[in-house]
């Protein structure tokens, strides 16, 4: 495939870092910062530009990894360029409806909402797209977000949201439990250097043994306690402190956020 990537940072090169591993893709970036250009052309041997090709053509995917607050700007200086090529965006909250006002009427559209962890190919990208796509379109898209993880096609715009909320923002709640085990172990009185080895050893077991088991991970929980025991008694200060509806709150609230801010940043 011939992609151009518009903007080069960082889920923008982890993407990249993915695709310069498979044979037969011909790959530029557009970026005007000159020190990432540089970068990204000796690390990965992309072309790399400063700005917007002067066209493109039906057989070519552009991907925008732009900030949504740059979106509008970039697809108005794309519209006239854009030759029918096929568009994906990984910008956030931005629908297709004002990509497609915004492109002239381009209906070629695919939007994506990948997360951090493709930085390390071990990504979750949901993609949605209109019914006016096709079969190859689909499966161009999702082979080049197959190359940082897994990819999970969405029945409605809607799943954006939902996925925003899950995976798309889930590893700052992963990191989030992580940071506060280790503050904890260093209260008990490990360094930080030993308290990181094992908290992220502990959640790399626990992933693996979730991964591995045919059984509800709630059962796995009450596996490890015992009645009267030590982790019982971190769980029920957990349940007390509303640790679990806390968690799920914080979900819908941000799934309510990336409604606000498509409806936000999808005006003229």
């Amino acid at each position: 495939m011939k992609i151009t990537f518009i903007g080069g940072g960082n889920m923008a090169t982890a993407i990249i870092a993915g695709l310069v591993k498979q044979p037969g893709h011909a790959i530029r970036v557009v970026e005007p910062d000159s020190a990432k250009r540089q970068i990204l052309g000796e690390q990965y041997g992309v072309e790399a530009l400063a700005g917007l090709p002067d066209s493109f053509s039906s057989d070519d995917v552009v991907l925008l990894a732009v900030k949504p607050q740059s979106l509008k700007e970039v697809c108005l200086a794309l519209a006239p360029r854009l030759g029918g090529a096929l568009l994906i965006s990984i910008a956030a909250g931005v629908g297709i409806e004002a990509l497609s006002r915004w492109l002239s009427g381009s209906s070629r559209i695919v939007r994506v909402m990948p997360n951090t962890p493709a930085m390390v190919g071990k990504g979750v990208s949901g993609l949605y797209a209109g019914d006016v796509l096709s079969e190859d379109d689909r499966a161009a898209a999702g082979a080049i977000m197959s190359a940082v993880g897994r990819v999970v096609w969405l029945q409605d715009e809607a799943g954006i949201d939902d996925i925003t909320c899950i995976s798309g923002s889930g590893p700052a709640y992963v990191f989030y439990f992580i940071e506060s085990m280790i503050e904890a172990a260093m209260e008990t009185g490990f360094d930080e250097a030993e308290a990181r080895c094992l908290v992220l050893a502990t959640f790399d077991g626990a992933v693996e043994l979730a991964r591995q088991s045919n059984v509800p991970v709630a059962t796995l929980r009450q596996n490890v306690m015992s009645k009267g025991g030590t982790t019982e008694r971190a769980i029920a200060r957990f349940e007390a402190d509303g640790v679990k509806t806390a968690i799920k709150a914080g979900a819908v609230d941000c799934r309510v956020r990336s409604v606000e801010l498509g409806h936000e940043l999808s005006k003229d």
